[in-house]
């Protein structure tokens, strides 16, 4: 980098787990919820932010580059250039980097980067012979024209799909994400009651996160139009437990599958912001740091293995950085499915992975479980795809602060076959 980059300060929404219908919040909404008691915080003018940068996967049509909606929404200036980044699971992070390249190179001195994501919004899919029909009878001229097509409709052309669970299924491998995380479970004997165990740990973690007050100044309450006050992650289970989870029978593939609802990611919405300065910047505004943005990599591999993805991109960041594994202090992977991490966690610690896929002498190293999502994760809080790398990133700088740790990692897999990995040091 040829200048010092530097995560300032950050806030995110409480994370809402969706329930059957379109939520209180579209993507901007949360973005701006979170976003304005965040700029309101700051030592510095806001009019000061040169470039906005929002990771966000399921737009809706009514807010076309979202970056630059809740830009302007935010009240920043209409000079100040905006633009939304997509690359699945990891575009909160994207953000990030994107701000973070920006930054290092000149082209900014102040950075807002985030993530935001409305999977309750996401919109209902007309099957491709529905779509045929519609257009057959828009095409038709005559009113006979008009009815001979009427009397093909069939009632499945009326009955949509959600266009989430398309999105959740890989176009190559036609795999769905629970099905990949099946896959990487069983190539490193991850066991129902592991998973089942780590989930409820999960919930353990934030749990007793948001009963200590941990998550005070990160997580910003989002005020509904009809005057509900959302003020925390409303999807965590305290009482859960490995024996409860066991009852749930398989979601993805039954009868003998091992990921179930209960050891997956929950489907959310919520936003979180990052704020990026350069050095002089940090200087000249007398700013405190959370932490120094040091690197970001990213890297891919067989899509049907996708939970593998910070396998390969924790590797790749570590040996560019010249760092060991044991000298990172906290780790966040994002908890898409509880197999899928301890499935990163064993491929790590493997010998033979790490000679031969990873290019290392041996095993890159064991993730001790006190060092990985230390207020827990995805399992408990939910997974909103555009935030989540954005929301571990800032919880990692925040965590890292908290426990005087020099070096942290923050990783997701990335549905498609990739992954990324952020490196963060203490300011």
């Amino acid at each position: 980098m040829s200048r010092a980059v530097y995560l300032v300060d950050g806030a995110r929404t409480p994370f809402i787990k969706a329930r059957g219908k379109p939520g209180p919040f579209t993507p901007v909404d949360l973005a701006v919820q979170c976003g304005r008691p965040l700029l309101m915080r700051q030592a510095f003018d806001p009019a000061l932010i040169d470039l906005v940068v929002l990771g966000c996967v399921n737009v809706i049509a009514d807010e076309m580059n979202p970056a630059r909606v809740a830009a302007l929404r935010l009240g920043l200036s209409d000079t100040v250039p905006a633009h939304t980044v997509q690359i699945n699971c990891g575009s909160g992070m994207l953000a990030i980097d994107d701000a973070l390249r920006a930054v290092a190179d000149g082209r900014s001195e102040i950075a807002l980067a985030g993530g935001a994501e409305a999977l309750s919004h996401s919109p209902l899919v007309l099957s491709g012979d529905a779509v045929q029909w519609f257009a057959r009878l828009n095409g038709a001229r005559s009113t006979g024209a008009k009815l001979k097509v009427l009397s093909g409709l069939k009632p499945g052309f009326l009955k949509p799909v959600i266009g989430l669970e398309r999105g959740l299924t890989d176009p190559i491998t036609d795999l769905n994400m629970g099905q990949t995380a099946e896959k990487v479970g069983h190539l490193f004997g991850v066991t129902r009651r592991e998973a089942d165990e780590y989930a409820a740990e999960s919930h353990r973690r934030l749990a007793a996160a948001q009963e200590a007050g941990t998550l005070e100044g990160e997580v910003m309450p989002a005020f509904a139009c009809d005057g509900t006050v959302y003020d925390h992650d409303d999807g965590v289970r305290p009482d859960s437990s490995a024996r409860k989870l066991g009852g749930l029978k398989p979601a993805f593939e039954r009868p003998y599958g091992n990921v179930t609802a209960g050891n997956s990611s929950q489907i959310t919405d919520g936003a979180s912001w990052t704020i990026l300065a350069s050095e002089e910047a940090v200087k000249r505004h007398g700013l405190q740091p959370l932490a120094r943005v040091v690197d970001c990599r990213w890297s891919a591999l067989d899509p049907s293995i996708m939970g593998l993805g910070p396998v390969v991109a924790i590797a790749a960041l570590l040996k560019r950085n010249s760092l060991s594994l044991h000298e990172i202090g906290l780790f966040e992977i994002n908890e898409a499915f509880a197999a899928q991490v301890l499935g990163c966690v064993r491929a790590l610690a493997d010998e033979r992975v790490g000679r031969e896929v990873l290019g290392f002498d041996g095993a890159v190293g064991q993730i001790p479980p006190d060092r990985l999502n230390v207020d827990g994760g995805a399992i408990a809080l939910g997974h909103p795809v555009g935030t989540s790398g954005n929301r571990i990133t800032l919880h990692l700088a925040n965590a890292m602060r908290r426990g005087g740790t020099r070096y942290g990692i923050a990783s997701q897999c990335v549905g498609g076959g990739q992954g990324g990995a952020l490196l963060l040091e203490a300011a």
